[in-house]
């Protein structure tokens, strides 16, 4: 068997578990998710430690239930953010997949995966309303390049970025699904989330992986910064601005504590650790590349 067969037969092998790990331990949001419950005003929405404001002055002048509303908003937020991005994901897994074996593994979990994302992008949006706020959309010139990069983004590109959006978020929510704190509609989308999440990363390191075999420098150093800018404004899009005013807080005030807030900054860096050592391996963490990371205040 040549390698070219090898590598196929193991991205076959990759598919068909992941088909068959969605066919035992998936999950309908709209029956698994109690959309009906009241929100408890005192109920977060995310982890407090992971609020842009915690361990600022601020934060500690709040009273409890201005805490879980700024908490609230902001889980919304980044779960709005979490949408804009699947949109993303989906086109280009679509695009990639295009006019392809249809009788493929791979093939068939890519479509799978697509209508994982479907089903979570839906979620994501109930959950935002039940938290009670507006919609919140990045920057427009961030959506404007989000409509360049799913129409132009290919190989390791498109899926190494899928895979730190997913990264990002995964750590996060695992902390916020355990947390008693969260109100428990909250727990159980960030639980399905994860679950469903791990399959997706599986993937997306696999055809990160499989793009990249006989990459030359060049190519590599070209999609490290493509990655690594589509990183940088998925990250700094998760924590929309007008989440303070929505709060009822001071948003002057709230933006700049938050812009200095070190314990968040910490807490970005831990949750990427394992994806910069991912990309690190891949060839894809380049001097230029850390250097966005590091404003992204992800590395």
């Amino acid at each position: 068997m040549t390698t070219a067969e090898t590598d196929l037969s193991h991205r076959a092998d990759v598919a068909t578990r992941l088909l068959d790990s969605s066919d035992q331990l998936s999950y309908d949001p709209v029956r698994e998710v109690d959309w009906d419950s009241p929100v408890d005003p005192l109920h977060h929405g995310a982890s407090p430690e992971w609020s842009t404001l915690y361990g600022t002055s601020y934060w500690d002048e709040m009273t409890e239930e201005q805490r879980a509303s700024l908490t609230r908003q902001e889980a919304a937020s980044v779960a709005s953010t979490g949408i804009w991005f699947e949109m993303i994901l989906q086109q280009m897994v679509i695009r990639d997949f295009y006019a392809k074996d249809p009788t493929d593994p791979a093939f068939q979990w890519a479509l799978t995966e697509v209508a994982d994302e479907c089903r979570h992008s839906i979620m994501f949006a109930r959950g935002a309303k039940k938290l009670g706020a507006p919609a919140y959309r990045p920057p427009r010139y961030v959506v404007e390049g989000g409509r360049v990069f799913k129409t132009l983004a290919r190989g390791e590109a498109a899926y190494a970025a899928i895979l730190v959006a997913e990264e990002v978020l995964d750590v996060m929510q695992r902390d916020w699904m355990r947390d008693e704190r969260v109100a428990p509609f909250a727990r159980t989308i960030n639980n399905i989330h994860v679950v469903e999440e791990a399959r997706h990363m599986r993937f997306a390191r696999e055809e990160t992986r499989e793009r990249l075999q006989g990459a030359g420098a060049a190519r590599r150093q070209f999609n490290a910064l493509v990655v690594a800018f589509a990183g940088y404004f998925i990250v700094t899009s998760m924590w929309n601005g007008k989440v303070y005013e929505n709060a009822g807080l001071d948003p002057k005030r709230a933006k700049r504590e938050a812009k200095r807030n070190q314990n968040h900054r910490a807490l970005l860096r831990s949750s990427c650790a394992g994806l910069m050592e991912f990309l690190d391996s891949a060839g894809l963490l380049t001097g230029p590349a850390k250097a966005i990371y590091r404003a992204a205040h992800v590395l």
